[in-house]
C-alpha cells in the first residue's frame, strides 16, 4: 500500500505529544526541512535499526539542515523507554489514536509469514522548509535511512 499522499503536496498538518510529553505541531517546524519517518513499533528489531542508523547519523542529518521526527502507534511511556535505552536524540511521537497516521496514509494491509492483517507501513517523508512533501520513501533502507534522506535531498534539490 502506498500513501495517498504525492511530492509538492502540503505535508497535512498534525498535533501530537511526544516521549516527554510534549505537544508537538508539524507548523514547530516552520523554516525548516523535516525527516518525518513512521515505524511500526518501538524497540522491535527494524525499527531500532532504523532509528538507531537515523540516531548514529544525527550529526550529519542536522548538518545537513535536516530536523527528524518519529511517528508510530505506540504510547509516550514506551517512547520514553526507546528513547532512553537507545539514546535517541530525536522527537517520537505517540500516535495512538491513528490521527496523524491516517492523515498521512500509513496504515493498511500488511502480510507477515502469510498473515494478513492491518498496520503501519514504514514510510518517510521529506518535508521542505514551506511544508511542502519533496520526497516520500516508500520502503526505507533501515540500516542506510540517514545516508539516503541526504542523498535524496541533495538530488531533489541539484
Amino acid at each position: 500500500m502506498a500513501t495517498h499522499l504525492t511530492v509538492y503536496q502540503k505535508a497535512p498538518q498534525f498535533k501530537g505529544k511526544d516521549q516527554n510529553g510534549n505537544t508537538v505541531n508539524l507548523s514547530d517546524y516552520k523554516n525548516k526541512k523535516l525527516a518525518l519517518f513512521f515505524y511500526p513499533e518501538d524497540d522491535t528489531p527494524t525499527c531500532t535499526i532504523e532509528a538507531c542508523n537515523l540516531r548514529d547519523n544525527y550529526h550529519l542529518l542536522k548538518k545537513n539542515g535536516f530536523e527528524v521526527v518519529g511517528i508510530s502507534p505506540n504510547d509516550e511511556k514506551s517512547h520514553k523507554k526507546f528513547e532512553t535505552k537507545f539514546n535517541l536524540p530525536f522527537t517520537l511521537i505517540a500516535d495512538t489514536s491513528h490521527s496523524i497516521i491516517n492523515k498521512y496514509g500509513v496504515w493498511g494491509p500488511k502480510q507477515l509469514y502469510g498473515r494478513k492483517y492491518d498496520g503501519l507501513h514504514r514510510t518517510s517523508f521529506l518535508i521542505d522548509e514551506k511544508g511542502i512533501i519533496r520526497h516520500i520513501f516508500l520502503k526505507p533502507r533501515n540500516k542506510e535511512h540517514a545516508q539516503e534522506i541526504i542523498k535524496k535531498w541533495n538530488e531533489i534539490n541539484k
